[in-house]
């Protein structure tokens, strides 16, 4: 890279410094949802003096506008409000699973997963390697942050490259290729709920699979490794050596130097592993046979009312928490029942935050819809669209540009699928659009831009792993890393859906492109 590059670096740290004090400005991500309560309130107070004359596709009547200010309304949903609380439709799944990752993350299991795979990766192949580990670490969520970037940069150090490069390919692979996995994980159940909730606006029957979106992700994921693989190699690394030396301290550390498990560790890590495939086998055993229990009355596996489907999320908890337990005892980090409950203890102190943000989100769904506002925006948008005349592909691309310009300063999936699950879903679904294609058009640029915006809630984490290795590292080093990643995941994660869609291809279980059909139009 051309020494004539360094006033663009520079002015493009200045530009994503400007949006982090730009995004820092904003209230906490809960306040956000308060005001928008008390929007939803007031705005259902002034719309109910209003006649519309759009018509419920369900219902077939006039729609009306209910005021949550009429004392009657007020006192129900007043009453409503734990039930709100309660059944807000991310709480129960994220807190389940997230006990049991608590339990695998403590015994130390994760960790010494990573570190397992990892150092059986061949270092010709290393970077598309240390991508498809990524991917698989989908299914820990936000817990692997803390394990697998400093690994990943280990790993490359290790290997004579830079060390920055491994923590930006494995960011990359994690949390900008997140619509891509090999895995079911945590987000598809929370996605799933928001999208089926706000599909009811339209239509109170429509049921949407857990894993509508998996064809397209499962698809998306060679795609991704190829475009980190490129980006990495081509891109970013060469960069970095010529403008971010690793600092001289560094090759005398010890802590950069990697050290082999104990003998305890390797037989518990064998046990561990043992555990999560004999539960593999067992759970495939008892779905095998065509009159399994776990299977629906039709016989499908798949389908929304089969066991196997419904308890996902229980099952999720098991692979986790049992594999995690017998890790643990054997490797010494469990001595006994207390440090499992202190190890799920621990990890629930991470979700304070978003339990507070469910509370006050759960009251502004239960407005948002009750009064039907929902409801009018919909239809009232869905009009709009079908007057300007554009086509269908054009109109889910802006929802892709949209959310990707949302990400920018709202990196959380579940907080903007909360609201725009509300909005979007119902909207399309009027333009005969199905929820889980709109559901997979929001993923594409949400998880491709979350890498490169500063108010990423990893963001300090991921600079201090890399002033570890460059003192001088800071936001826009790390923006700067990131950038190519992101336009490069957008532009393959994008093609990879249109491709689907134009040649008829499932994106995923009871899936369809069009409502209310299940077939597989063109777009």
């Amino acid at each position: 890279m051309s020494t004539a590059s360094e006033p663009q670096a520079g002015l493009l740290t200045r530009f994503l410094n400007g949006v982090e004090r730009l995004g820092n400005r904003l209230p906490h991500i809960t306040m956000l949802f308060i005001y928008a309560l008390i929007i939803a309130m007031v705005f259902s107070l002034i719309l109910s003096y209003v006649d519309f004359d759009y018509i419920h596709p369900n219902t077939g009547e006039k729609i009306k506008i209910l005021n949550i200010f009429a004392p009657e309304n007020l006192v129900t949903f007043i009453e409503n409000s734990v039930k709100n609380f309660m059944g807000f439709p991310p709480l129960g799944i994220t807190i389940v699973v997230t006990l049991g990752i608590g339990i695998a993350e403590g015994s130390g299991f994760i960790h010494a997963c990573l570190r397992k795979l990892l150092s059986i990766t061949p270092k010709k192949i290393l970077t598309p390697a240390v991508v498809f580990i990524s991917i698989l670490c989908h299914v820990a969520s936000d817990s692997a942050y803390t394990v697998l970037m400093p690994v990943s940069a280990l790993m490359f150090y290790c290997c004579g490259r830079h060390p920055l490069a491994g923590i930006a390919c494995s960011f990359a692979g994690l949390a900008g290729g997140f619509t891509a996995s090999f895995t079911p994980s945590m987000i598809d159940p929370v996605m799933q709920s928001f999208t089926e909730s706000a599909a009811h606006i339209i239509d109170p029957d429509y049921s949407v699979n857990v894993l509508c979106n998996y064809f397209y992700a499962l698809g998306g994921t060679i795609f991704v490794i190829l475009a980190c693989w490129f980006v990495t190699d081509k891109i970013v690394e060469p960069r970095l050596n010529a403008f971010m030396p690793v600092d001289d301290k560094i090759a005398d550390d010890n802590d950069t130097k990697m050290h082999e498990p104990s003998a305890r560790e390797n037989k518990a890590f064998t046990l561990g592993a043992g555990t999560a495939i004999l539960l593999l086998v067992i759970l495939f055993l008892l779905c095998y046979p065509e009159d399994s229990i776990m299977r629906a009355a039709d016989g499908s596996l798949t389908s929304p009312q089969s066991a196997v489907m419904k308890c996902l999320v229980p099952f999720l908890f098991i692979f986790f928490a049992l594999p995690g337990l017998i890790y643990g005892f054997a490797a010494g980090t469990y001595k006994c029942a207390n440090d499992v409950i202190h190890a799920m203890e621990n990890i629930m102190r991470m979700l304070i935050s978003f339990m507070v943000f469910c509370f006050f989100a759960g009251q502004f769904l239960y407005v948002f819809g009750q009064s039907q506002i929902g409801s009018l925006l919909a239809i009232a948008g869905a009009e709009f669209l079908r007057d300007l005349g554009m086509p269908s592909g054009l109109t889910l691309f802006g929802i892709i540009v949209l959310t990707g310009m949302l990400n920018i300063l709202i990196t959380s999936a579940t907080s903007k699928w909360a609201i725009l699950s509300t909005i979007f879903v119902p909207m399309l679904m009027m333009l005969g659009l199905s929820p889980e294609l709109t559901q997979a058009a929001f993923r594409v640029s949400d998880s491709a831009v979350n890498v490169s915006t500063p108010l990423f809630p990893f963001y300090p984490l991921l600079i201090m792993y890399c002033q570890k290795y460059c003192s001088k590292a800071g936001v826009g080093t790390l923006c700067s890393m990131m950038i190519p990643y992101t336009g490069a995941l957008l532009i393959v994660l994008t093609a990879v859906l249109y491709a689907y869609w134009f040649i008829g291809i499932p994106i995923g279980f009871n899936s369809g492109f069009d409502y209310p059909s299940t077939m597989f139009p063109q777009p």
